[in-house]
């Protein structure tokens, strides 16, 4: 099974926006529009403190009629953060982000954040994994007949 640190090796782009907990939720939404992602990790003197999401946006800003300009991301940011360590399997990634609701998980070796797995890296690297299992099993039945 493929693990975290496989995926975030695997990413064409791994580079992980942050965000100090002291900026505007409107500076938040500012980068990952100009970005073009979807969650930023929330840092505070260097350390991951939190997550925001456009779904924080939504929920948290939008439909509570909450200026965007006037508060700040530590208000509303996905705190304390679900982190994995880089060898957790992208299976022990995905119930962990099902249970708990999360789209997205920084990937840490102790206090450093390698990189960051979205529920679209999951996906993607489950199903590599089955194909590849599938070509094999293809290979063992095919090579029995012959």
């Amino acid at each position: 099974m493929t693990s975290a640190a496989q995926i975030l090796r695997s990413k064409p782009h791994s580079t992980v926006y942050t965000i100090d907990a002291g900026a505007t939720v409107y500076d938040a939404v500012c980068l990952m529009a100009d970005k073009n992602v979807g969650a930023l990790v929330v840092t505070e003197r260097g350390k991951v403190v939190g997550i925001v999401s456009e779904r924080d946006y939504a929920r948290k800003i939008a439909l509570m009629s909450r200026s965007s300009r006037d508060t700040l991301l530590r208000d509303i940011m996905s705190s304390p953060v679900m982190v994995v360590p880089p060898d957790r399997s992208a299976a022990e990634c995905m119930a962990l982000m099902t249970e708990h609701h999360i789209r997205h998980l920084p990937v840490m070796n102790g206090e450093q954040m390698l990189g960051l797995v979205s529920i679209g890296d999951l996906v993607k690297a489950t199903i590599a994994d089955q194909q590849f299992i599938i070509e094999q099993l293809e290979h063992y039945i095919s090579g029995q007949r012959d």
